[in-house]
């Protein structure tokens, strides 16, 4: 599992997500101060998405590959504390292989 933080992404990064991902955009990615991004197996995205969600005030969003049916990377969006938290909290669970 590759994870990532961009602090205080900039405009064209956050047009290149939000192209990308699956969901009508909302507030909180469109004024995230944060992304964390996690690439990895299906299995190991899903159980993430739910681990950042529940540990977290985030928005999870599936970001397309070229296979729009391979869900690979995911997109943590929110403020740099809540995303930094969600990131720690899945890296716990992968540590722990709970995850």
């Amino acid at each position: 599992m590759d994870i990532r933080i961009i602090k205080s992404p900039s405009y064209g990064t956050m047009d290149i997500l939000k192209s990308r991902i699956s969901i009508q955009t909302d507030e909180t990615v469109d004024y995230a101060h944060a992304v964390g991004l996690v690439q990895g197996k299906l299995i190991d995205m899903i159980c993430a998405a739910d681990v950042a969600e529940k540990m977290s005030d985030v928005t999870v969003c599936d970001v397309r590959g070229s296979c729009p049916q391979n869900m690979i990377l995911l997109a943590i969006f929110g403020d740099i504390a809540a995303v930094e938290t969600a990131i720690e909290k899945i890296k716990e669970e992968v540590a722990s292989n709970r995850l």
